[in-house]
C-alpha cells in the first residue's frame, strides 16, 4: 500500500518540482516584501494564515471526496456530496455580505474558522467512535459550507482594506500561487496519509491548522476596522439588505457580470468535479490516479498565479477573462476526447493555468470599482451565484453520467464555454469595466 502513491511519480522529478514551486512563491513573496510599503507585514501574515487553514480544509476535503468516489463509485453521491459543500454557502451568502458590511471583517474570517473546526472536531470523535456513515459526511460538507459562506465575502472585502489598490493584482495573484501550492501538497498528502492512518487523523490536523489561522489573526495581524463597521447603523438589516441588492442593480457591468460568472460556474461543472469519476471510471480507480489529476491542476494554478502576477495580463481586465474562458473550453473539451492518462495530466495542467487568468482579474475588478461600503454585499451575492451554479450544474450533469458518458458531458460543455469566452469580447459595459483605472484616480 505504501508504494502506490511514490512509484508513479517518480523520486526525483517530485523533489524538483517541489524545489520550483517553493522557489516560485518565495518570488511573489518577495515581490510583495520589497516594497517600504507599512501594508507589508499585515498582507503576509493575511496570507499564511488563510492558507495554513487552507492547507487543513483541503486535507479534509480530498479525503471525503475520495472516500465517496472509491466507496460508491457513483455520479448521484458525487452530486449530493457537491451540493451539501455548497448549497448552505448560496442561503447564507446575501446575509454574510451584510455582515461583511456591517461588522469586523477579522473577526467574522475567525468565528467562521473556529466554527468550522469545532465541526470537524466533532465529526472526528463520532468516526473514533464507530459512527462513520456516509450521511455524517455530508453534514460536515454541509457545515463547512456555511463557514465558508461568511468567510468569502468577508476575505474579498477585507483585502482592499490590507492592499494599496496599484497592489490588488500582485497581492491576488500571489495568493493564487500560494493557494496552489497548498493545492499541489494537500492531495499528496492526504493521499499518503489514508494509506497509513485513518481518516479520522486527518480531521485533527484541519482542527490544529484552523486554529493556527485564528491565533495568527487574533494576535498578529493588525487591521482597522472600516468606516460602516464602526458606525451605528441607521437602518435595518434587511433595509441594508436591499440597499446592497438595488446597488447591483443599478450597476450594469456588475450584473452582466453575474451573469456570465453563473454560466462560466454551471458550464465548468463536468470538468470540475466529474473528471475523478471519469479517471475512475475509464483509467482505473487508484488513488494515486485521483492524486496525479488534482496535482497536475495545481501545479497548473500556481504557474497561472505566477504568470498574472508577473505579467498583469491584458490592459482591458475582460481581455484576460476571455482568453481564459476560451482556453478553459477548450481544455474540457479535451479531456472528454484523450484516451492517454499522461496526456490527460498535461491537459489538465492547462486547465489550471487558465483559472488565474479568469479570477484575478475579476476579483481585482470588483475590488477596484465597487465602493468600500458595499464589497461584502457585493462579494455575498458573487458567493451566492457561484455556490448556486455549481450544484445546479451536478444535479443536472451528476445523474446523466450515471447515464452516458462522462467524456460527452465534457465535449458538450467544453464547446459552451467556448462560445460563452466569445460572447464575453461583445460586452459593451463590461469592457468598460475592464479598462484600466486613470492614474489619478489611484
Amino acid at each position: 500500500m505504501e508504494g502506490f502513491l511514490i512509484a508513479p511519480l517518480r523520486l526525483e522529478y517530485k523533489s524538483c518540482l517541489q524545489q520550483n514551486i517553493l522557489i516560485a512563491v518565495i518570488q511573489g513573496v518577495k515581490s510583495i516584501l520589497e516594497t517600504s510599503m507599512p501594508w507589508k507585514k499585515n498582507i503576509i501574515l493575511f496570507l499564511f494564515s488563510q492558507n495554513i487553514s487552507l492547507f487543513g480544509s483541503y486535507l479534509v476535503q480530498y479525503a471525503i471526496l475520495w472516500h465517496i468516489t472509491l466507496t460508491s463509485q457513483s455520479g448521484v453521491m458525487m452530486t449530493i456530496a457537491i451540493i451539501c459543500g455548497f448549497l448552505p454557502t448560496f442561503f447564507l451568502s446575501p446575509f454574510a455580505g451584510v455582515w461583511a458590511d456591517r461588522y469586523n471583517r477579522k473577526s467574522l474570517i475567525m468565528l467562521s474558522d473556529s466554527f468550522i473546526a469545532l465541526a470537524t472536531l466533532i465529526l472526528a470523535i463520532l468516526f473514533l467512535l464507530g459512527y462513520n456513515a456516509l450521511w455524517l459526511l455530508f453534514t460536515i460538507l454541509a457545515i463547512r459550507a456555511v463557514g465558508s459562506g461568511v468567510q468569502v465575502p468577508a476575505i474579498g472585502a477585507i483585502v482592499p482594506q490590507l492592499v494599496p489598490e496599484d497592489k490588488l493584482t500582485k497581492v491576488n495573484a500571489t495568493n493564487t500561487s500560494l493557494q496552489a501550492l497548498v493545492g499541489l501538497v494537500s492531495p499528496v498528502l492526504s493521499g499518503a496519509l489514508l494509506s497509513v492512518t485513518t481518516i479520522e487523523f486527518i480531521f485533527f490536523i484541519d482542527v490544529i491548522t484552523a486554529a493556527m489561522a485564528v491565533m495568527i489573526l487574533l494576535f498578529f495581524l493588525q487591521v482597522p476596522v472600516h468606516k460602516k463597521a464602526s458606525q451605528t447603523h441607521q437602518i435595518g438589516y434587511f433595509a441594508d439588505l436591499r440597499k446592497g441588492l438595488k446597488y447591483i442593480n443599478d450597476h450594469k457591468y456588475i450584473r452582466n457580470f453575474f451573469v456570465y460568472c453563473g454560466f462560466f460556474f454551471f458550464f465548468v461543472a463536468p470538468a470540475a468535479f466529474l473528471t475523478p469519476l471519469q479517471v475512475t471510471r475509464s483509467f482505473g480507480s487508484d488513488v494515486w490516479r485521483l492524486t496525479a489529476i488534482e496535482v497536475a491542476y495545481s501545479i497548473g494554478m500556481m504557474l497561472g498565479g505566477i504568470l498574472i502576477a508577473s505579467w498583469g495580463g491584458f490592459r482591458n481586465k475582460i481581455h484576460t477573462m476571455t482568453l481564459s474562458m476560451i482556453i478553459f473550453g477548450v481544455c474540457t473539451l479535451s479531456l472528454g476526447i484523450v484516451p492517454f492518462f499522461s496526456v490527460y495530466l498535461i491537459i489538465m495542467g492547462i486547465a489550471g493555468i487558465t483559472l488565474p487568468l479568469f479570477t484575478t482579474p475579476s476579483t481585482v475588478m470588483l475590488q477596484e470599482k465597487i465602493e468600500e461600503d458595499y464589497l461584502g454585499r457585493v462579494f455575498g451575492i458573487f458567493g451566492m451565484i457561484s455556490s448556486t451554479m455549481m450544484p445546479l450544474g451536478m444535479l443536472i450533469f451528476g445523474p446523466i453520467a450515471d447515464i452516458i458518458r462522462i467524456e460527452w458531458l465534457l465535449i458538450g460543455s467544453g464547446l459552451l464555454l467556448f462560445a460563452l469566452g466569445l460572447l464575453l469580447l461583445g460586452n459593451k459595459p463590461l469592457l468598460e469595466a475592464g479598462k484600466p483605472i486613470p492614474q489619478h484616480e489611484i
